[in-house]
C-alpha cells in the first residue's frame, strides 16, 4: 500500500513537471528594461529572433483586450528568454486553448509556432499564422 502511495504521488510530480518550460534566465540589459509589450522590447526580440532558429516557443496566457485577443508566450533558447506577445486572429489549431481561454495550457510547448511581423507608423505586432503541435 505503502509502495502504491509513493507511486501515485510520484506519476502526480512528474505529470505536473512535465508540461513546464525549463527555466531560463535573461542577459539582455533591454528584456529588462523595457516591457514586453514596448516597441523597444518587440525591436530587440525581432533583432534576436533573427540570429537564431532554436528558439521555443511555451505558452504563458491568453488576454483579450479592447476586442483583440492574445497569446504571451515565453521564447527562449540558450541566448534568449523573452516574452512575446502574439496576436490571433485565425484560431486554426489552437481553437482548443481560445475556448479555454487558455486555462490548463500554462506551461506547454508550442511546437513550431510561426508568427509574422507586421509593422505600421506606430507599433509592431506578432500576428499568428501557424504551429505544428502543441505539446501539453
Amino acid at each position: 500500500m505503502k509502495k502504491t502511495a509513493i507511486l501515485i504521488i510520484s506519476l502526480i510530480f512528474l505529470f505536473f513537471s512535465s508540461c513546464d518550460r525549463p527555466e531560463c534566465e535573461n542577459s539582455n540589459q533591454i528584456f529588462d528594461k523595457y516591457s514586453f509589450d514596448s516597441e523597444e522590447y518587440k525591436a530587440e526580440l525581432i533583432s534576436q529572433i533573427s540570429k537564431y532558429d532554436n528558439i521555443e516557443y511555451w505558452f504563458n496566457k491568453y488576454i483579450e483586450e479592447e476586442g483583440k485577443e492574445y497569446l504571451i508566450v515565453n521564447a527562449q533558447n540558450n541566448s534568449i528568454c523573452a516574452k512575446a506577445i502574439i496576436q490571433v486572429n485565425d484560431w486554426n489549431k489552437i481553437e482548443d486553448i481560445k475556448r479555454t481561454k487558455g486555462l490548463g495550457y500554462r506551461g506547454a510547448k508550442l511546437k513550431g509556432l510561426k508568427f509574422d511581423i507586421e509593422k505600421d507608423s506606430i507599433k509592431t505586432y506578432f500576428i499568428y499564422k501557424d504551429i505544428e503541435s502543441i505539446l501539453d
